[in-house]
């Protein structure tokens, strides 16, 4: 009784017991530049385990399999894991979903987990990195945990005025005792707040240098150009780079050289903070638009004489250094007898790492009206010199235009040949059209209630109720006379096709065919017969007792006939055309006999 009661006691255990599949991470956030370990763990033997896709990560190491059992007091305890080493790609928020395997028949799943990215932190050294540990075994003490290469961001100016150009040169450094085998960008600054212009680097060049008081090799992978479109703190967000490093190990080949080991490493060149400057308010002029730097600033006429109907381009330039394609430039005003179309720009700048250089224009074309001089007043421009940090004006020259003929106004904006800004005025009756006499009237206002049209919109309805039952009426009398709607019809359709024949007279069968039902259609409306009541004798008695003369009845009869056997036999276009003049000359002699 004892052995079946254990026996009993062990198939309930077996039965109760829970089957267990879940997922542990080593943390929940980390940097971009840290490494993610991920273990899916399960308490009992299962088969077609599927891990998940880990979007945002790129597996480094695994899947590595690990499986335990424990007999506690007579009790089994059995574990079996699935573990993986993960690189994040980007910063962000993710979700490792499920991972499934299949224990006795069912299907398991694990838990989904939330993981954040950020920005990447000072170099941690991970227990969980299986590369970490291989280095911790392999190389000297020194070296423990040193991979020997750093990413380097170099600011030119970390406290420039607004607009000013500052330089953002990104190094990357290796130590002698290191290599690398390659690298991916993982993470591109976004430049918040600043324009800006990479400058493409054609091919790296290994140079000497050193880096905190130790001798490295170093290279220069990327510059930036950057103007500060906004005072205050900016932060640039830090380049992060996935680079395959190479470090010695503590083992030595056949010759006694060192054995390298291979390892990925996430490097950051870390965010950088730039304190930017307003530009200063004192002596800030009126017209200044934005422009930083040290320019040149000429307005140019192609011609500053012409005759009626020609043209003339005037050109605005500023050339020089600093953030030239930043601003605006400023507009000519010219008389009103000019008349200007709106500017062509043009930009030739080139951006090195010192920053802008070149030149913009603006392009206008100028078509004069009217003969005379025309005075275009001159043009500033200011901008804010670096060199000094203050505030200069260019001032252009005034430019006359001298149209040489064409037809002259009366009053216009146009001054003497002695550059007065006198107006001139041809004669008294120029202002003529003005009126200089007062002339008051009363303004009587009259409300809309009561009035006139007040009482006609009241009414019209109800005088317009009996026209409509007149219209009704007569429409419903139309409508009830069957025999005068069937002649009406009769006399279109028969209009309608001798229309047609007349169209088809080029065509012989289509010809007849129309021509034969118009006359049909003439008979139907005349006589108040149907088709089916139509033979020869019944319409020459008809057509007789109408008073119809017998020579007109009888072409009559003729042309239907012709009608039928034309459309067979062969026949001419001049047959055609006579068969269709008679036809309308006996239509029309029978219209006025009957």
């Amino acid at each position: 009784m004892k052995k079946y009661l254990i026996i009993l006691l062990l198939t309930c255990q077996g039965i109760f017991a829970q089957v267990q599949f879940v997922a542990q991470v080593s943390k929940n956030s980390l940097g971009i530049n840290e490494r993610l370990r991920i273990d899916f763990v399960m308490n009992d033997d299962g088969d077609n385990f599927s891990a998940p896709a880990f979007e945002g990560f790129k597996i480094i190491g695994g899947p590595n399999q690990s499986t335990s059992y424990l007999w506690v007091n007579g009790r089994k305890s059995f574990e079996k894991t699935y573990s993986y080493y993960l690189s994040p790609t980007k910063k962000g928020t993710f979700i490792i979903k499920p991972a499934s395997i299949e224990i006795n028949g069912q299907v398991y799943k694990t838990n989904p987990i939330k993981i954040t990215v950020g920005n990447a932190v000072a170099e941690e050294r991970d227990p969980y990195n299986p590369y970490y540990q291989q280095q911790q075994q392999q190389q000297p003490q020194a070296y423990a945990g040193k991979s020997g290469v750093q990413l380097v961001a170099e600011i030119s100016n970390p406290n420039p005025y607004l607009n000013e150009p500052i330089t953002v040169v990104y190094k990357i450094y290796v130590s002698n005792r290191s290599a690398v085998g390659g690298w991916q960008v993982t993470n591109n600054p976004k430049y918040n707040n600043f324009w800006s212009q990479n400058i493409d680097v054609k091919q790296l060049q290994i140079q000497q240098g050193k880096f905190k008081g130790e001798d490295y090799r170093y290279a220069v992978l990327r510059k930036t150009v950057l103007y500060p479109q906004k005072s205050g703190k900016l932060e640039i967000e830090p380049l992060t780079l996935d680079v395959e490093v190479e470090v010695p190990s503590n083992e030595v080949d056949f010759f006694g050289r060192p054995i390298m080991t291979t390892s990925n490493k996430k490097i950051s060149a870390g965010a950088k903070v730039i304190n930017v400057k307003p530009l200063p308010e004192a002596g800030k002029p009126e017209d200044f638009t934005g422009a930083v730097g040290s320019f040149d600033f000429k307005v140019t006429p192609s011609k500053t004489k012409l005759k009626n109907g020609e043209s003339l381009d005037l050109n605005v330039v500023v050339s020089g250094k600093g953030n030239l394609k930043l601003f605006t430039l400023p507009k000519p005003i010219v008389p009103s007898s000019l008349e200007m179309y709106d500017p062509v720009h043009k930009e030739n700048v080139t951006t090195p790492l010192s920053g802008m250089t070149g030149s913009i224009s603006d392009l206008y074309t100028i078509i004069p009206q009217y003969k005379g001089n025309y005075p275009i007043q001159p043009l500033t421009f200011s901008y804010f010199d670096l060199a000094t940090k203050t505030y200069k004006t260019i001032t252009s020259k005034e430019i006359n235009i001298e149209v040489l003929d064409g037809p002259t106004v009366a009053n216009n904006d146009a001054v003497a040949s002695n550059n007065t800004n006198k107006t001139k005025v041809a004669s008294n009756a120029t202002f003529g059209f003005i009126k200089l006499k007062t002339v008051l009237s009363d303004i009587k206002n009259t409300d809309f209630l009561g009035s006139g049209l007040f009482y006609g919109l009241l009414f019209f309805p109800f005088l317009l109720i009996p026209t409509i039952m007149i219209i009704r009426k007569k429409k419903e009398a139309i409508d009830g006379d069957v025999v005068g709607n069937r002649i009406k019809l009769s006399n279109k359709l028969a209009k309608k096709y001798l229309s047609e024949a007349n169209k088809q007279i080029a065509n012989k069968e289509p010809f007849y065919i129309a021509l034969e039902k118009a006359m049909h259609n003439f008979l139907k409306a005349k006589l108040h017969i149907e088709t089916s009541e139509m033979s020869k004798d019944k319409i020459t008695e008809i057509l007789l007792s109408r008073n119809a003369s017998p020579e007109s009845v009888s072409s009559f009869i003729a042309l239907t006939e012709n009608c039928e056997l034309a459309r067979y036999a062969p026949s001419t276009s001049v047959t055609i055309q006579q068969d269709y003049d008679k036809a309308v000359e006996i239509i029309s002699i029978l219209e006025k006999q009957i």
